[in-house]
């Protein structure tokens, strides 16, 4: 009864921002939106993994939600947007640092009142789970490899990927780009979670600067 009575001060909270409440908590952030959203990711991929072999076993294995236009596949991706870096030596050291780093810039620019407005917030909350989410897949996924159960700590911490399984084929991608078929780079909910939120930052961003210039 208790949760229920927080969400509902919570929802008001938002309703009334800019009057007489403060935005939503750091804490409820990651309660309500962070935590729920980074366990339904980690579900997801545990599953893909579990369904589907390696895809150097069983390459382009997929099963069909809708037809030629939604799939569910299994991909390994040590880069990042679009298999950035993939395959490569360096990706898997870079890309452990830079969530890292990611996660200290967000903790100081919230501490500096950056996120102010209650989009910018939820922005926030959605960009952890996809932080946390991939940071996840890298630093645990290479010691669930059969191929590396003998190999060293590093090596095994090295063959660390991200998890990729969603496979959307959007009309005329393949235009842009011929030898996608149509096929957009397969992700996963965390990745979702950074997109959203990119686009709420900006929305975000964009009506605290309009109402910084009403206030003028």
């Amino acid at each position: 009864m208790r949760f229920v009575n927080d969400f509902h001060k919570t929802y008001k909270t938002y309703r009334t921002y800019g009057s007489h409440s403060t935005p939503m908590t750091f804490p409820r952030l990651l309660l309500f939106i962070t935590l729920p959203l980074y366990v339904l990711d980690q579900i997801t991929k545990f599953w893909t993994i579990e369904t589907f072999h390696p895809p150097w076993v069983e390459s382009g294995a997929s099963i069909a939600v809708v037809e030629n236009v939604f799939h569910l596949v299994r991909v390994h991706n040590q880069g990042v947007a679009f298999g950035f870096g993939n395959g490569t030596d360096w990706a898997p050291i870079v890309f452990l640092l830079v969530p890292v780093i990611a996660l200290i810039l967000l903790r100081v620019f919230w501490k500096k009142g950056v996120f102010n407005h209650p989009l910018s917030r939820v922005a926030v909350a959605l960009l952890l789970c996809g932080i946390f989410g991939n940071l996840t897949d890298r630093l645990i996924q290479g010691f669930l490899l059969e191929e590396f159960r003998q190999a060293a700590f590093w090596q095994r911490l090295c063959e660390g990927y991200v998890v990729d399984f969603i496979a959307i084929k959007l009309p005329y991608y393949a235009k842009l780009v011929p030898a996608s078929g149509g096929w957009w780079p397969a992700f996963n909910v965390a990745d979702s979670c950074i997109c959203i939120a990119a686009v709420l930052l900006f929305i975000g961003g964009s009506r605290e600067a309009r109402k910084a210039e009403n206030q003028e």
